[in-house]
């Protein structure tokens, strides 16, 4: 592989790159750079964003512009202001040993009186959003007369945004004795016609397949009911406590809800949209880069200009509408070799879309699905161990604390400290979803709530709690591993109904521990029975004592064509469930019958 210094670069910007601490040329910079060093290329080249093109256009633009005198030599096209700002960044920085170099933003929402006087003060380079320099152009406050080089970088986002009139416009404004350099990550037939019309006779590189993605991206995708997709999000970033992430939205409403709904929750967020001035907007992104913010919801356009190292998950709220636009975004993550994670909300009518994304990246989505609270509990546990493990002890500032601290916890071992310690923060995830109901859809089923529903292969346990009770799945699964001390791996298959539950053990020792230990159990108030039960969903079950069942023959448990208790699949119509409260009515199957919750 090539080093920067093998590529034609002179020593100014060679100084940059190493004072930068850039080690090897990406593969589109290893292409690119020698061929634009060279005066009479015109370039096209398609490459993804997170790829370095950056760097590929920029390094040997400052190699080649004469930085004497105050009159423009080069103009860079970007799609927003983000992208405006952030290159321009970048120039400076690749510029910093050439002396006098002047390398000028402007764009819109920014005071347009500012940028002329800029201008006037010597630009050699202006990075420019087509509306704001249209309006220059229209005010006769710059030329373009004396452009050597023009970048068009993100073109086929600029044509989405409508930009073409304005693209057409500025470069006829240009020499026609100039280099055209055009960036893109597809190539429409707009960008062809653009090709035709300002370039002559251009090179193209092409790095990676159209509609390409990282190799070191994992796809993802969660199928949740539309009213479960807020909450759904809620738990994919507590599984993740160190994730940095940018969460997609389609518009600017849900951008700037979704943000304020997760403020409101507690996490370090904030939304980025069209909606936002200028100052909004920077001090947004200055967050971001500093981490001062863990998440970042954005729409599609404003998220153009997010160069930021590290991020570690892209997140689709909502599905773009075109899929070139699921590049983009997942272009965000796994830059410069690194691994990210793409994950996709969507509901069962958007499945085919997840379809047509996999054929068009030629990438697998993985199904998978929305965390519960013990897998929650557990990446927030090691992440806080983690914290505990890493924290830089404040000394002077604990110092006078410390001794009230250590009376109380006098007596306890080192042991016994780091159980609590755990049970603490483990625990208050685990109570959190401790009652919240699953939000996977059984996509296999017709579009219901997800539920287990495989064969039973081991003993299985009544438990006189159900989902009036307020536990779903994972609420049954938390709550029997904190009374039985067993492992997750240890339960198999749970069946919710209304008013009792079956649990499935992997076998009969285990079962037999779980049994002993919810002797005396109680949950709210209300002590909790449990009994052996054989069988499955359609068969008989048979309790292990013979007395004290809920509404069967003798105390025993009947599951008879699905009922409980009666013969033909009622629930309880002329039993008690015991003494669970007011009465109340519940209709089943037309028949209006009663029993006690």
């Amino acid at each position: 592989m090539p080093s920067f210094s093998e590529l034609g670069l002179g020593n100014n910007v060679l100084k940059a790159v190493e004072a930068l601490g850039f080690q090897q040329p990406t593969p589109i910079q290893q292409q690119a750079i020698p061929l634009l060093l060279s005066e009479t290329t015109d370039l096209v080249a398609l490459a993804q964003t997170g790829t370095g093109k950056t760097a590929a256009f920029g390094l040997p633009l400052i190699d080649r512009i004469d930085f004497n005198g105050r009159d423009p030599r080069a103009l860079v096209l970007a799609p927003t202001r983000e992208l405006c700002v952030q290159i321009a960044s970048d120039l400076t920085k690749y510029a910093q040993f050439s002396h006098g170099a002047n390398i000028v933003p402007v764009y819109g929402g920014a005071n347009i009186s500012t940028q002329i006087r800029a201008i006037k003060q010597g630009a050699h380079i202006i990075v420019a959003t087509p509306g704001r320099l249209i309006d220059l152009l229209g005010r006769k406050a710059l030329r373009l007369d004396g452009i050597e080089v023009v970048v068009l970088d993100e073109a086929d986002e600029m044509l989405n945004m409508g930009f073409q009139e304005d693209i057409e416009e500025i470069l006829s404004h240009t020499p026609e004795e100039k280099n055209t350099w055009l960036f893109s990550a597809t190539m429409p037939a707009e960008i062809r016609n653009i090709a035709e019309q300002f370039m002559r006779e251009p090179q193209e590189l092409v790095m990676g397949r159209k509609n390409d993605t990282a190799d070191n991206l994992e796809h993802h995708y969660y199928v949740v009911h539309e009213r479960d997709r807020y909450a759904a999000l809620k738990r994919l970033l507590d599984a993740s406590p160190e994730l940095f992430a940018v969460v997609f939205c389609r518009t600017k409403i849900d951008t700037q809800k979704v943000a304020e709904q997760l403020i409101r929750d507690g996490y370090n967020a904030d939304a980025l949209h069209g909606d936002l001035s200028q100052q909004q907007r920077d001090k947004v992104m200055d967050r971001y880069r500093q981490r001062s913010l863990q998440v970042l919801v954005a729409t599609d356009v404003a998220a153009r200009g997010i160069d930021v190292s590290n991020i570690t998950h892209v997140i689709h709220y909502h599905l773009p509408d075109e899929i070139e636009n699921y590049t983009h975004r997942s272009g965000r993550t796994a830059r410069a070799g690194k691994s990210g994670l793409s994950l996709s909300l969507v509901n069962v009518r958007e499945l085919d879309k997840i379809r047509q994304i996999e054929r068009k990246t030629q990438r697998k989505f993985h199904l998978t699905r929305i965390p519960d609270a013990l897998e929650i509990g557990e990446q927030q546990l090691l992440h806080f161990i983690h914290r505990i493990r890493s924290v830089e002890v404040n000394e002077k500032g604990i110092s006078k604390y410390m001794a009230p601290v250590f009376a109380e916890l006098e007596g306890l071992d080192k042991d016994e400290l780091i159980k609590r310690i755990v049970s603490l923060e483990f625990n208050r995830f685990l109570d959190y979803y401790r009652n919240s109901q699953d939000l996977n859809v059984d996509i296999a089923h017709g579009g219901r709530q997800a539920s287990d529903r495989y064969p039973s292969r081991g003993p299985r346990m009544f438990i006189s709690l159900g989902s009036v009770d307020g536990l779903d799945k994972g609420g049954m699964l938390g709550y029997v591993l904190d009374v039985t001390g067993l492992n997750k791996s240890s339960v198999g298959r749970i069946e919710i109904k209304p008013v009792y539950a079956f649990i499935e053990f992997e076998n009969d020792e285990q079962i037999e521990t779980a049994l002993n230990a919810f002797r005396g159990e109680v949950f709210k108030g209300r002590n909790v029975r449990v009994d052996r039960a054989e069988g499955s969903g359609g068969g008989k079950s048979k309790p292990s004592g013979a007395r004290g069942g809920y509404g069967g023959n003798k105390g025993g448990f009947s599951e008879k064509k699905g009922g409980y208790g009666e013969k033909k699949g009622g629930y309880g119509a002329k039993k008690s469930y015991g003494d669970r409260g007011p009465k109340k009515d519940f209709n089943k199957k037309g028949k209006k019958e009663s029993y006690r919750f």
